[in-house]
């Protein structure tokens, strides 16, 4: 990996804090930056992501950093990209952590001012639980992260954020933005969307009666309300999509069972036995 002194992560929740953790278990040398909005929520931050600076000035930040890294909600990623760069030290290679890329991609693709360079990443990692004190050092390792650059991108900058996020244990995965926003619709956030729906459509009455299935199935639906409300809004053409294909299995599966076709029933949970199976554990 090209030499790196400084890195600045940007929002030091349980990604940005697990990116500094995983960074500090390989690379003691670099300087780790953290820049967010409240101080009080950076001394937590601070002390539990083992960052050796932290700052509510964004100016401040970045300057020195030769990569930043963006851990902020889907929706404020451009904007605050856009401010990143203004500030950001000639070379700099910019990238985010964001669940949805199309948007963000198309609209930092160019015109980002002298030097700074954006190329999306998107961690396949993650945990329902928020905040930096529930940062794992180990939380990418074996994980895939899809880095999505585009026809502008230097091949240098995405080898060089290729061998990052293999240094913190990761697998990458080159796709378009495009590809990859079609690949978590089906992967990631439909079965958020499925699990909410679980969970919302579960009497509270029968909470006694839950069981390892219910908690196992609808665990994610405890994630932030208001952060998957921005990646459904930002995927939503992609998420529709899937849902589309997910109600036409539902209603093969209600239709097995209003008929009492028991071999019906039983081939389509074959074929979703061999699906699970095929992932492994």
């Amino acid at each position: 990996m090209k030499r790196i002194k400084r890195v600045t992560i940007v929002g030091v929740g349980l990604i940005g804090g697990s990116i500094s953790l995983a960074l500090r278990r390989c690379r003691k040398s670099i300087e780790i930056v953290g820049v967010g909005r409240r101080a009080p929520s950076l001394r937590k931050a601070k002390q539990a992501a083992a960052l050796d600076s932290t700052t509510t000035d964004l100016a401040k930040g970045v300057q020195g950093a030769q990569l930043i890294v963006v851990c902020t909600p889907v929706n404020t990623i451009v904007e605050r990209v856009r401010e990143i760069a203004s500030h950001a030290s000639p070379g700099t290679l910019i990238t985010d952590a964001g669940s949805t890329k199309a948007e963000i991609v198309a609209a930092l693709d160019k015109n980002l001012g002298p030097g700074a360079r954006f190329i999306g990443s998107h961690p396949l990692a993650g945990d329902h639980r928020a905040g930096a004190t529930h940062a794992r050092a180990d939380l990418f390792d074996g994980r895939t992260v899809v880095v999505t650059p585009t026809r502008a991108s230097q091949a240098s900058d995405v080898q060089q954020l290729c061998d990052f996020w293999q240094l913190l244990g990761a697998k990458t995965l080159k796709m378009t933005a495009r590809q990859h926003d079609q690949a978590v619709a089906a992967t990631s956030h439909l079965p958020h969307l499925v699990a909410a729906a679980l969970a919302s459509a579960t009497p509270e009455e029968l909470d006694e009666l839950i069981s390892t299935g219910w908690l196992d199935t609808t665990r994610i639906a405890a994630a932030d309300p208001e952060l998957w409300t921005q990646i459904f809004l930002s995927n939503r053409k992609c998420v529709l999509g899937s849902l589309k294909r997910l109600e036409t299995n539902i209603t093969r599966l209600r239709t097995a069972l209003e008929r009492e076709q028991p071999a019906q029933l039983e081939s389509l949970l074959k074929k979703a036995k061999r699906s699970r199976d095929a992932v492994g554990s």
